[in-house]
Formats: structure tokens, sequence, C-alpha cells
């Protein structure tokens, strides 16, 4: 039987961190809104619960609370920032408002042996942290003792062997807390007992069972844009219904070089899966000319594409089903408590929802997976690697790389430059140390000299970032003779611009990208 461990969300912007920590300790995880947890924590039946951070305070009414049904399940609980605190106020303990608020670094001073430390933090060190809160516990409840404190949090760490209730002020789960993982790994193991053996062999073939008892005999349309999600959806549903599946790709004009050929090789040729490849390029450009506003953008592209998917589908017959490569991150933001559940299907363009008229039970097998777990899987599922390691790249693809008015002229000239960018950072052997890489024609242009002639043409901005979530991104520290080689490539190569720069912004939580 498989082992779950349940997150409880209290709105925290790293909640998703918690749960992909468990995961990579062989543990399943799901995260629920606090609001949401009555009704489903007996048929999830965790082996543990772990309660998030949050921006709200408990010193106020109204706000999040610890729902009874946790502490009636019987099973071991950790508390992190507000779920600390939380826990405490639900316990007898009592939480003020800081003279001083820790945000940032902050070092714990390890006052106690306590499991969560075992093999990684002993009594009298003091260890790095990362702390985010305005309150903080004043009193702790009955039976807990205190195993850490930090210089504004005199209980950043306190736990209750007998009940096994831990909390702390800090952040394990993200990763300027250095020994966090470690940490909740041994939450998960050394406390609650849970084994570490959950695969992505498993997953493979439990999500095979679950579409076949789901679709039957019943015909699936897949939407296929050439990235990692939807493909992984495609070859796993070939795998698990064979014929019955028919995939439609449409190629918008706004894709990266070369990418449309891959697409029908792999999947027509390689894998021999039923594909219809449509050529509406002219479509979309059309519709997009003279518009500049990118939420606009957004809008055309997203309705055209369903305009012509739906056309395409039509005519495969009479299909109940219609695949999406919808990922946990989409199933977490679409239910948390902020902003109550989502009624907008998403596309796998992620550029609005498919119409009610379509009347289609939707197959997400997908839907548990973050990112880099659904690359986990398509190696499992033997797709190329130049396919599952690619960067990852919007639905919009090159419309939000080309602020202002967006031309096929442009378009053509973009997807040059991207590629040498690409195929420099391919040469250097950095492809794999970057999250995501791309370039930027901006709607700029300036004078220079090519030779003995005056040009007068783009300016191209170059983007390269690390990360290991995509929620928040630093800038890769290319040095200066990359940057030397790889414009001089774009400037001769690529006619229509004559100057590159790079961006070396760092993209904090929330943020869009050139948008």
């Amino acid at each position: 039987m498989q082992e779950n461990v349940l997150i409880v969300d209290f709105g925290s912007q790293v909640t998703q961190l918690i749960a992909r920590r468990v995961r990579e300790s062989g543990v399943y995880s799901e995260v629920v809104p606090f609001n949401k947890v009555a009704e489903m924590i007996d048929g999830f039946a965790p082996r543990a619960i772990i309660l998030s951070g949050g921006p709200a305070s408990v010193t106020e009414a109204d706000t999040p609370r610890v729902p009874q049904a946790v502490f009636d399940r019987g099973v071991p609980v950790l508390g992190i920032c507000y779920g600390e605190q939380a826990m405490c106020d639900a316990l007898g303990g009592a939480v003020e408002a800081a003279d001083h608020r820790e945000f940032g670094r902050a070092f714990l001073t390890i006052t106690d042996s306590c499991a969560l430390f075992d093999g990684i933090w002993s009594p009298g060190e003091r260890h790095q942290v990362w702390m985010s809160h305005g309150d903080r516990v004043m009193d702790i409840p009955e039976g807990f003792r205190v195993v850490g404190t930090s210089d504004n949090a005199p209980f950043a760490a306190i736990a209750d062997d007998d009940r096994q209730y831990y909390g702390v002020q800090f952040h394990p789960e993200v990763v300027h807390t250095p020994d966090g993982a470690q940490l909740l790994a041994n939450f998960v193991h050394k406390v609650a007992g849970c084994g570490g053996d959950w695969t992505m062999a498993g997953f493979r073939e439990t999500k095979i069972a679950e579409i076949r008892e789901q679709v039957g005999d019943g015909t699936v349309i897949c939407g296929l844009s050439g990235g990692v999600d939807s493909s992984v959806v495609a070859v796993l549903l070939h795998e698990a219904i064979g014929d019955q599946l028919n995939c439609v790709f449409v190629d918008h004009g706004l894709l990266r070089e070369g990418e449309a050929e891959q697409v029908v090789d792999v999947f027509r040729g390689h894998y021999n899966i039923p594909l219809v490849d449509v050529d509406a390029s002219e479509l979309f450009l059309g519709k997009l000319d003279g518009v500049t506003d990118p939420e606009q953008k957004r809008k055309i592209i997203g309705g055209t594409f369903i305009d012509v998917f739906e056309a395409e589908a039509k005519k495969v017959g009479d299909a109940k089903f219609l695949a999406q490569g919808t990922l946990y991150p989409d199933v977490i933001e679409s239910v948390s408590f902020h902003g109550g559940p989502s009624v907008t299907i998403k596309s796998h363009h992620n550029v609005g929802g498919l119409p009610e008229r379509m009347n289609m039970e939707l197959v997400e097998p997908l839907r548990e997976l973050f990112k880099d777990e659904v690359r986990e899987l398509g190696r499992e599922l033997g797709l190329p690697e130049e396919l599952v390691g690619r960067h990852p790249f919007p639905g919009p693809g090159l419309a939000i790389r080309l602020p202002g008015e967006i031309t096929r002229e442009k378009a053509d000239i973009l997807r040059k430059a991207d590629a040498v960018y690409l195929d420099e950072i391919r040469n250097a052997g950095l492809y794999d140390a970057i999250w995501q890489a791309f370039a930027v024609l901006l709607p700029v242009r300036t004078v220079g000299v090519m030779g003995d002639e005056r040009t007068y043409d783009y300016v191209c901005a170059l983007r390269a970032v690390t990360s290991t979530d995509g929620m928040t991104a630093d800038y890769y520290p290319f040095d200066h003779e990359f940057l030397g080689r790889v414009s001089a490539r774009i400037i001769n190569e690529v006619r229509g611009i004559n100057r590159v720069v790079y961006d070396v912004t760092s993209k904090p939580p929330g943020t869009i990208e050139w948008e």
C-alpha cells in the first residue's frame, strides 16, 4: 500500500517545495488547502502531516487554523513557520507579534537533540537557516520542549516526542537552509517510518492501469505542443491504449527552429502515433497583425488554437476524451484557498480555456507530478533526451519573446538568433546546467556600422537562468569569452540584428519573464 504524506497549505509561496522535498526522499505527498483537509484526510490516509508556512497571523481573527482532523488522525505532525505558530495556538501555546522580524538568512542554535536533527545537527552547534516571519511563538504547549533557538525566535525549533509533534520557525524546504532536505527526510522516514519506495517505474505502471480503466474502448485526442509535458502524456497514453489515441499538432508559426519537424519525426516516425499535423501559421500571424499588448496576444493565440484544434478534433471522429499535460503546480494553484477552485480548464498551451461545447472528459495523467518528475517519467518511457531535457518554452512561444508588433520577418529573425544562441550553449556543454535560455528581439533599432555600410537593425537580448523549480531564478554567469563568441555569431549570421545585450536580472517569486 502506498505511503502518503499530507501537506496542509496555509498559503506560503514555497509550499510546493515541501512536496518536492518529500517526494525526492521517495515518499508520495500531496498539497491540500487547510479548508479542504477534513473532507479528504480519511481517504488519503496520510502516514504523516506537514503544516506549511503562510502570510497570515494567528494573532488576528479569521485567519487560517489547523483543522482538528489533523490532530485526530494520530500521526506525526511537523509545523513549518506559520504552521508551527498555528499548531502551538491550537494546542494551548501562545504567539505574538515579534519586536524584531526575521526575513532571510539566520542562524539556528541547537539546544537539544531531536529526531529531526538526527545525523545532521548536534547540541551546541549553529547552522544557517532561512527565516520569513513577523510573529513568533512565546509559550509552547504542554508536552513540548525547545530544541533550537535563533536571535529573534526563542522557540525556533520545538518537539513533543510522545505525540511526535514538531515545529520549526524556519523553512527547511528552501535551498537557503542547507540541511533542510535532510531534516524533512528525517521526519518522513525516521519519525513517521515511511519506507521511501515511491518510484517513477511504479508510477508508470499505476497510471497505465488507471488510463485503461478510465478510457475503456473510447478515443482520446491529445494536443501536442512539442514541449515536454504534452510529449510525455502522448507517449504514456500510447503505451496504455495504442491506436485509441489521436494527436493533433498545430504549428502556429511561433515555434523554435526545427521544432515542427522534430515533433512529426518523433511521434509519427519513431513511435508511429496517429498524428494530425496542421500548419496554421498564416492564420495565427494574420490575427496577431498590429497587436502589441502581451495579454491580448495570449488571448488571440489561445482562442485561435482552440478553434483550430476543435476543427481538427472533429475530423478524428467521436472522441470522448481530451488529454492534457496538466502538472501538479497547476492543480495546487487551481485549488488554492486564495482564489478558490478554478473554473477554467487550461489548454496545454497555457493561453486560455477550452470551451464547454467540446463536452469531453479530461485525461490528465501528469496532474500529480512536478516538472522534474515529468522529465524522469519521460526518460522512463524512453523519450529522446533532446526532447525530455528541453528548456521550458511556454505555449505562446516566440510571441512572448517579441515585445511589440509580431510579424513573420521578426519571428524568423528571432528564431535564427535563438537557434544560434542555444547552439553555442550546447557547444560549451552548458545546456543542462541552465534551466532556461532564450533570445528576445527588442522593439528597438539602432544605427551600426558593419564593414563599410551603416545598418539600422534590431537589438537582440539574451537571457539564461538557473533554477530548481521555476519559482525563483538567477541569471547564469557566462564568461565574457562566451558572450563575445555568441554575439559575434548572431550579428554575422542573422540578418536584421546589429547589437546583442545580455540580461542579468534575477527572478523573484511570482514575476513574469519578458512580456
